[in-house]
C-alpha cells in the first residue's frame, strides 16, 4: 500500500491565523488526547503541560499557539467550532483555572504554568511541541509532535521532515512529481483534474468528493464575503486597519444582496473596468487574510498565511473570465490546485518555518496559476508551466512577520501572490511548451535547496528582516 496526499489534505477548513502555529498545535493536542484515551489514561490524568519550541515559541503568542493548544485539549474541532465561541471558551479556562479535557474530564489548569515557551529548537523540526500528562506528581505519558505546515502533524520517528503525514491509500495514479503527473496525462489522454479526480475516487464516492469540494469553496466564498463586510482594527497590537471593507465599498457601490451567493452574482453583474480588475483580486485576497488574522474560519491553501491566493484567483475567474462558470469549474480548479500543492509538499516543503514565505505564498501562487491555466484551456504541459513560472518568481522569499503576527507583510503578500498567479497562467497560455527551459520539478528541487540554505532568522522566527527593521512601536 503506497502513501498518498489527497486534495483534502492540502485544502483543509480550519481557524486562523496560522496553519503551522495554530491549526497544527490544535491538531497535536487532539492527537495527544486520543493517545491518552488509547492508553486508558485520560480519565485519571490530573495535569497536562505543554512545552513549545523553536518557531512555535518565538512567534507562538502572535499566532495564538497557546490558545490553539487549550482549544484542542478542550475537545473543540477547528473545522466546526463556532468562531464566536472561541473567546468565551478561553476566558472560562483562564477564569476558572480548569480545562475540560476532551470536553469530558475537567482538571486544574494554570495558563501561565502549563504552557511554556522554550526558545531553543528541537533537532527534528523548528515547530516542535511536547505534551506531558501527569497523574498526581508522576509523569504518566509524554509525546513530542512537529507541526510541519498546512496543519500536518508528525512525530519524531519519521525518517526526516520531508516525509510528511499522508493518507494510506492505493491511488490508481501514483504521483510523486510533475513528470509522473504529466506522463499519466499523456498515457491516459486526460487533463490534470481528471487524473486527480480518479485518484480521489479510490478513497471516496463521487458524491462525497463533489460535496466536500463545494464545501471548501463555500467556506472560501463566505470568508471573502465576511472580510469584505467587516471593518475595524485587527487584533494583536499592531493596530492594522482592515482594508478590504473600504476597497469593496468603493468597487461595488450601491448594491443589494443578502448572502455570499447573491453577492457573487451581484459582482458578476458589476461592470468591471480594466483598471479595477487588479483591485478586485486584491480585495478578495485581503478579505480572506484579514479574516484569518482575526482568528476566523478559512481554508488552508496550502497554509493559513497563504489562504487568500487560491480563493481570490478562482473568484477572478468566476467574476471576470467566465460568468457562466459553476460547480464543474470550481471543482476542476480545486483539484488541480490541490495536486500541485501536493507535489511541492512531497518534493520540498509548505512550511514557512522550514522554507520561508516561498513555501507558503510561493506554493499557493503556483497552485492557483496551474488551476487557472487549466480552466482557461491550457494543456497539461502549459498548466505545469504556469505552476513553474509562479514559483520561479517567489524563490527566496523570506518569512519575517512583524510582531510574530500573520499581518505585516503577510496579508499584502497574498494580493501579490494572486496577481502573479494570474500573470503566470497568462504567460503559460501564450507559450509553446517546447520552448520551456525550466521544468516544474527543477523549481521544486531549487526551492528545497533554497530553503535549506536560507538563514533561520528569516524562517518565521521574527528575528530578522522586517520583523527587526520595524518594531511594534513603529507600527
Amino acid at each position: 500500500m503506497e502513501e498518498c496526499i489527497s486534495v483534502f489534505d492540502m485544502l483543509k477548513i480550519g481557524i486562523g491565523p496560522s496553519s503551522s502555529h495554530t491549526l497544527g498545535p490544535w491538531r497535536a493536542a487532539e492527537r495527544f488526547l486520543q493517545e491518552l484515551k488509547e492508553e486508558n489514561l485520560l480519565p485519571t490524568v490530573t495535569r497536562i503541560k505543554t512545552d513549545l519550541y523553536g518557531s512555535l515559541s518565538l512567534t507562538g503568542k502572535g499566532h495564538a499557539t497557546d490558545l490553539a493548544v487549550m482549544l484542542g485539549l478542550s475537545g473543540q474541532d477547528p473545522e466546526y467550532i463556532p468562531v464566536e465561541n472561541i473567546d468565551g471558551i478561553i476566558k472560562i479556562i483562564k477564569d476558572t483555572h480548569l480545562i475540560n479535557l476532551g470536553n469530558q474530564y475537567p482538571i486544574p489548569y494554570q495558563f501561565a504554568d502549563d504552557i511554556t515557551f522554550n526558545k531553543e529548537f528541537l533537532p527534528f523540526h523548528s515547530n516542535g511541541m511536547t505534551f506531558t500528562a501527569f497523574i498526581g506528581n508522576e509523569i504518566a505519558y509524554e509525546a513530542t509532535y512537529y507541526s510541519i505546515g498546512g496543519g500536518f502533524v508528525v512525530k519524531e520517528e519519521r525518517i526526516n521532515a520531508k516525509e510528511k503525514i499522508k493518507i494510506k491509500c492505493a491511488f490508481p495514479y501514483m504521483i510523486n512529481n510533475a513528470a509522473e503527473l504529466l506522463a499519466f496525462c499523456k498515457s491516459e489522454n486526460k487533463s490534470i483534474s481528471e487524473i486527480v479526480y480518479e485518484n480521489e475516487k479510490s478513497m471516496r464516492t463521487e458524491e462525497v468528493i463533489d460535496h466536500e469540494l463545494m464545501r471548501i469553496w463555500n467556506t472560501m466564498l463566505e470568508c471573502m464575503y465576511i472580510g469584505c463586510h467587516t471593518s475595524g482594527i485587527l487584533p494583536g497590537g499592531l493596530n492594522v486597519r482592515r482594508r478590504a471593507f473600504d476597497m469593496h465599498q468603493n468597487l461595488i457601490g450601491l448594491s443589494n444582496y443578502s448572502n455570499p451567493q447573491t453577492w457573487l452574482e451581484q459582482i458578476r453583474l458589476t461592470e468591471v473596468k480594466f483598471r479595477q480588475i487588479l483591485k478586485w483580486v486584491s480585495c478578495f485576497a485581503l478579505a480572506v487574510n484579514e479574516v484569518n488574522a482575526a482568528l476566523g474560519r478559512i481554508v488552508t491553501a496550502p497554509t493559513n498565511g497563504s489562504a487568500g491566493v487560491i480563493p481570490s484567483v478562482l473568484m477572478y475567474y468566476l467574476v471576470i473570465e467566465n460568468h457562466n462558470a459553476g460547480p464543474k469549474e470550481i471543482k476542476q480548479f480545486l483539484l488541480v490546485a490541490g495536486e500541485i500543492g501536493s507535489i511541492f509538499k512531497k518534493g520540498s516543503t509548505i512550511s514557512a518555518a522550514m522554507g520561508g514565505c516561498q513555501a507558503e505564498i510561493g506554493v499557493s501562487s503556483s497552485m492557483a496559476a496551474a488551476a487557472l491555466c487549466e480552466l482557461m484551456g491550457g494543456t497539461p504541459e502549459q498548466v505545469l508551466m504556469a505552476a513553474e513560472i509562479a514559483m520561479e518568481h517567489h524563490l527566496g522569499l523570506t518569512c519575517d512577520p512583524i510582531g510574530g503576527l500573520v499581518q505585516i507583510p503577510c496579508i499584502e503578500r497574498n494580493t501579490m501572490g494572486a496577481i502573479k498567479a494570474i500573470n503566470a497562467a497568462e504567460l503559460a497560455l501564450e507559450t509553446d511548451p517546447k520552448n520551456a527551459k525550466v521544468p516544474l520539478d527543477k523549481v521544486v528541487d531549487t526551492m528545497w535547496q533554497t530553503a535549506k540554505d536560507m538563514n533561520n532568522k528569516y524562517k518565521e522566527t521574527s528575528e530578522g528582516g522586517l520583523a527587526i527593521a520595524v518594531n511594534m512601536a513603529d507600527c
